[in-house]
């Protein structure tokens, strides 16, 4: 037979072997990009995570630090308004004015610093608490001297206001016993007091005797009588007599013919001394008529001590 000769192709076994490999690097590269990407997702999403809660945290940070600065204002302003009430009360000490004053002056500064002292600055702040604690140490100081101060005003004005009191209790009373003295010594004075309790005036001729022609009148005779007083000192005394015409004019035979009365000099008409032992005294007193006589009413008082004892009325008629 014929013989048939066939020729047979094997694929090269390397070329295969490539092929695999180059496939294989593909899918490997694959995965690992995969794998990178996704560790790159979830690196990005741990930092976009990580950053939102920071910022978070952040937020509350300042929140609570506003807060804080806020609360450190509003002690401020309560400080501020303190230091105004007791600015207003009446404090009677310069020097404690004057601390006052700068204390004061101090709060509104620091209070306007923090108010444009940013809420982050937290070290400022904190300096900013630190210096209001020693404000409010020193306020309470000042504090504790004005209420001492107070205290002590307030018992001062009690104690004046108790003087006062007293004071017008004695006063008071001294004038009560000075009112009560006075009129005592008005009742003994009055006790011990002369008083005229008789009188008459008689008309006299020239030859002293009785007469109602007027024309006659030459002498004026008044008789009197001092009654019984035992409480009026003894001895010798003066007895003044003051003549009063109608038009209200004193008879008086000289100028210098004055006495005291109430402190004053007053003009008499008629004087005579006499001895008085307590017991009743008569007299007369006589006036020489050198004037013509008006008619009318005219009046007699009688003065002994500087005191008026009697007045009497009389007439002249024609």
């Amino acid at each position: 037979g014929k013989i048939v000769r066939c020729t047979l192709k094997i694929p090269h076994y390397t070329t295969m072997t490539k092929t695999t490999n180059t496939k294989d690097n593909k899918r490997t590269t694959l995965i690992i990009l995969i794998i990178a990407l996704v560790a790159l997702f979830g690196v990005s999403a741990f930092l976009l995570w990580t950053n939102q809660q920071q910022k978070r945290e952040i937020k509350e940070i300042v929140e609570m630090m506003e807060f804080e600065k806020e609360q450190l204002a509003d002690e401020y302003e309560d400080f501020a308004v303190q230091f105004d009430g007791y600015q207003s009360n009446e404090i009677h000490n310069d020097s404690l004015v004057a601390l006052l004053t700068q204390e004061q002056q101090r709060v509104q500064d620091l209070l306007e610093e923090l108010r444009i002292t940013k809420a982050t600055n937290a070290r400022r702040i904190a300096e900013l608490k630190k210096e209001l604690a020693t404000v409010r140490e020193v306020m309470v100081s000042y504090v504790q001297q004005i209420d001492s101060l107070d205290r002590a005003n307030k018992q001062l004005v009690k104690e004046n206001k108790e003087v006062r009191q007293q004071y017008q209790v004695v006063v008071r009373e001294a004038k009560q016993l000075e009112k009560e003295r006075t009129q005592l010594a008005e009742v003994v004075s009055r006790a011990s007091m002369l008083e005229v309790n008789d009188f008459n005036m008689i008309a006299l001729n020239k030859r002293d005797r009785k007469t109602i022609i007027y024309n006659q009148i030459m002498k004026l005779q008044f008789d009197y009588t001092i009654g019984r007083n035992v409480t009026s000192k003894p001895g010798m005394k003066m007895l003044y007599m003051r003549i009063t015409r109608p038009d209200g004019e004193v008879m008086q035979k000289h100028i210098n013919d004055v006495f005291k009365f109430e402190n004053k000099e007053i003009a008499y008409s008629v004087s005579k001394e006499f001895e008085y032992a307590g017991e009743e005294i008569s007299g007369s007193l006589y006036w020489l008529v050198e004037e013509i006589l008006q008619t009318g009413v005219y009046n007699a008082d009688f003065f002994v001590d500087g005191e008026l004892i009697g007045s009497f009325p009389f007439e002249i008629k024609k």
